[in-house]
């Protein structure tokens, strides 16, 4: 494994502890910030929102950088967002420092996969990519609950201060471990931004939005569902997503090796199952220990879309990497905020802890209704293209052999 990737997986893991490790702490956060629950996670969709301008915009702008000193720019401002909500004093400059903070988010990610898959030959990229994203997995893992321990134990504003922490040393990491990754040439602001004109790559940003505006719009109320319907008692909230956490990187990796043998395919058989996944949830979550079962179900099956829906885009736009790869994470997090905000919009509306997990259902069978015809379109492209080519090298052939005769 190439020693880059791991410094890769190093900010991912920052990444992802400063996007999901508030989850755990909402309560707390509301609570100090005397704001409801639905406002709270406002903190949780303003991120995704601001993730998905920084992913296009910054990731644009510097296409013809040289790629490693973009990702230590980015981590500069990973640091700075972190340490003004270490010290915010009010709900704006806590949000405030999210924004800021999530502004590297796309950026990193949609550089980095790039970065990771360019490490690897062509039938090991998305196993790359998951490798770099096994940091925002560990983060699920191990990182998220042990951040929403330290916020229970000595105050949320202390997960804060080890993240700020965490990206100096990820910022080090990058340093010493990443080669540098010139553009290229053809690289510049109106070819990467065509890319968005390309169907397949809408569609693929589209299905994005829909697969992780289901499992984060179930995922950032988890804590209420935990507690206010399943009878978890707070203090077991941290150990409970560690169970998330687990099938998070587990369903990575997967994902990840199902993704280099069968783009499409697997990305459908895993959509179907975690539309079933989240009904199920929801039909059982006063069951204690069916909702444990659900949780590592909701990580595992949820993330092993990642790999594929980011080498997907990829796919498509391997002329123009950079942005589309900054699309893509720009969709996954649009994704998360209209998640969020509808399951917020559902609690607010008196419908219960449960109605995100229902929403996450409704928003994961869209996205399998978008793939399935994109999936099929592809492959008559493809068909198509494969004929044609094939007839040439006939018409080609038999050219060659009348003038031999």
């Amino acid at each position: 494994m190439p020693a880059g990737l791991i410094a890769l997986a190093l900010g991912g893991f920052g990444i992802g502890l400063t996007e999901f490790g508030i989850v755990g702490l909402l309560p707390e956060i509301a609570a100090d910030f005397a704001v409801t629950e639905s406002v709270a996670g406002f903190l949780v969709s303003g991120y995704a929102l601001a993730v998905a301008v920084g992913a296009i915009a910054l990731t644009a702008a510097f296409s013809r950088a040289e790629r490693k000193n973009v990702l230590l720019g980015l981590v500069v401002l990973f640091i700075v967002g972190n340490l003004i909500s270490a010290l915010a004093p009010t709900y704006t400059l806590m949000l405030i420092g999210r924004i800021i903070a999530a502004l590297c988010h796309g950026g990193f990610f949609g550089v980095g996969a790039v970065v990771a898959a360019n490490m690897v030959e062509d039938k090991k990229k998305a196993g790359a990519i998951s490798l770099m994203f096994a940091g925002l997995t560990v983060a699920n893992v191990v990182g998220i609950p042990f951040g929403t321990l330290i916020g229970q134990q000595f105050g949320w504003r202390s997960t804060f201060w080890v993240i700020t922490a965490l990206g100096i040393v990820t910022f080090l990491g990058i340093q010493f471990l990443v080669q540098k990754s010139r553009a290229p040439e053809t690289a510049g602001l109106r070819a990467e931004l065509g890319v968005l004109r390309r169907p397949q790559v809408l569609l693929s940003a589209l299905v994005s939005i829909l697969t992780f505006g289901g499992l984060v719009g179930a995922y950032t109320y988890i804590a209420f569902t935990l507690t206010e319907v399943s009878g978890f008692a707070t203090s077991t909230v941290p150990w409970l997503l560690l169970l998330f956490g687990a099938g998070t990187f587990i369903g990575n990796l997967v994902g990840g090796k199902l993704a280099d043998r069968a783009l499409d395919r697997s990305l459908l058989a895993i959509l179907i199952s975690l539309a079933v996944v989240l009904v199920a949830f929801a039909l059982s979550a006063t069951i204690w220990w069916a909702a444990l079962i659900a949780m590592f179900l909701l990580g595992a099956v949820g993330f092993a879309t990642a790999p594929g829906l980011q080498l997907r885009v990829m796919h498509f736009a391997d002329d123009a990497p950079s942005v589309a790869s900054g699309t893509n994470i720009a969709a996954l997090n649009v994704g998360n905020a209209i998640g969020a905000w509808i399951g917020g919009l559902t609690i607010a509306a008196g419908l219960g802890f449960v109605s995100p997990l229902w929403v996450g259902a409704a928003l994961a069978g869209g996205a399998l209704l978008v793939l399935l015809p994109a999936s099929i379109s592809s492959a008559r492209a493809r068909n198509t293209t494969t004929t044609a080519a094939t007839e040439s090298a006939s018409d080609q052939t038999a050219v060659t052999s009348g003038a031999t005769s």
